[in-house]
């Protein structure tokens, strides 16, 4: 790996780990960022009693919130704030209650201050269960 690539992937985890640190959400549904770099994340969740519905299968809010989550990690990945300006998900299967779910987001481009990434989430045997498609934008003015 070369010292821009070593670099670029600091950068990725410096972002993520502040990230996660303010991400109450996230840390409180136990999803977990089990890897980051430059444009690409993934995380993972088991499926809580507390995630199903009327029909005993998960939720689909929580599904795009764990696509969301890796969305996020994935375009935040470079240090200036990215936020969504868009979103769309594919349910594929239902998901049952116990069931490790894993997450991974993909750019797939990145211009200015836009960016398109691809989800995949998978369930424990690695089945596709849900596709996500995000576009994101940089914040012209960063947060303090």
């Amino acid at each position: 790996m070369s010292t821009a690539d070593d670099s670029a992937l600091q950068t990725a985890r410096r972002c993520a780990e502040r990230m996660y640190a303010d991400d109450e959400a996230s840390r409180a549904l136990g999803i977990v960022v089990s890897d980051v770099a430059p444009g690409t994340a993934t995380v993972t969740m088991r499926v809580l009693p507390s995630m199903v519905n009327g029909h005993r299968i998960a939720h689909g809010g929580y599904l795009f919130l764990l696509a969301d989550t890796a969305f996020a990690f994935a375009c935040n990945t470079y240090g200036p704030v990215a936020v969504a300006r868009n979103c769309e998900i594919e349910f594929v299967r239902p998901v049952m209650e116990g069931e490790d779910l894993t997450a991974t987001a993909t750019e797939r481009l990145r211009s200015g201050r836009n960016g398109i990434y691809d989800v995949t989430v998978t369930g424990a045997r690695g089945e596709v269960v849900a596709e996500m498609r995000g576009h994101s934008r940089t914040l012209a003015r960063q947060p303090t």
